[in-house]
């Protein structure tokens, strides 16, 4: 990435995406020590809004905003030059190529290649936006780039609201108090199955616990 290309996302999350996390929406941060400090690192959570990937990018130190790379679709980021240019230099994404047997190459290249670097990775592992508030079985790609980077932490982190402030098919901002619970960190552990398990149950622990604290609001 370019230099102006640098500026220009530093200047855009500063000026325009932490004012609408912090003050638009405001957010309510579980356990927020257990957030990462640095690189390298992988950042996973639920997925039901475009706002899923700015209020991850805020949560994390802003001086590391030039480490932190979240890892999308290339078929739906890349469609036109417009958006790739604004995709790839100011939100600062990895491509992803999901139809493996067409591409004929690795797609995780690049998202190895970043934690290498000692980057900030945010990945969904669901792959796609699903509906508000509910998780769908995730995929096993998270596994794969654990395996092959077993000394990297995975942070996993459930987002509640996010889905109702930006429904995915809506373009207009509804603003939306949203909690962002953080879990314990996790590494490889060296079976794909038991991996993929234990990340389904550490989230379920985290809407256990978002529901938990529904209740704990609606007693106040």
């Amino acid at each position: 990435m370019s230099m102006f290309a640098n500026i220009l996302r530093y200047l855009f999350f500063g000026l325009v995406v932490r004012p609408v996390v912090m003050i638009v929406l405001g957010l309510n941060v579980r356990n927020r020590y257990r957030l990462v400090k640095n690189g390298p690192a992988i950042v996973i959570a639920n997925h039901n809004s475009h706002l899923d990937t700015m209020v991850l990018m805020t949560l994390l130190p802003f001086r590391l905003l030039h480490k932190i790379h979240p890892v999308a679709a290339a078929d739906y980021f890349l469609r036109n030059r417009v958006l790739a240019w604004f995709a790839l230099s100011i939100i600062g994404i990895i491509p992803l190529q999901r139809s493996v047997k067409a591409s004929h190459s690795d797609p995780l290249a690049g998202a190895t290649a970043a934690l290498d670097r000692g980057d900030i990775l945010i990945l969904f592992p669901e792959g796609s936006r699903g509906e508000p508030e509910k998780m769908s079985e995730l995929k096993n790609g998270v596994s794969h780039l654990a395996k092959r980077h077993p000394d990297v932490p995975v942070i996993p982190i459930y987002l509640h609201g996010l889905g109702k402030a930006l429904p995915k098919g809506e373009a207009l901002l509804v603003p939306f108090f949203c909690d962002v619970f953080v879990g314990e960190t996790l590494f490889w552990k060296g079976n794909r199955q038991r991996y993929i398990e234990t990340l389904t149950s550490r989230f379920e622990e985290l809407d256990a616990e978002c529901c938990h604290s529904d209740e704990w609001d609606n007693d106040e």
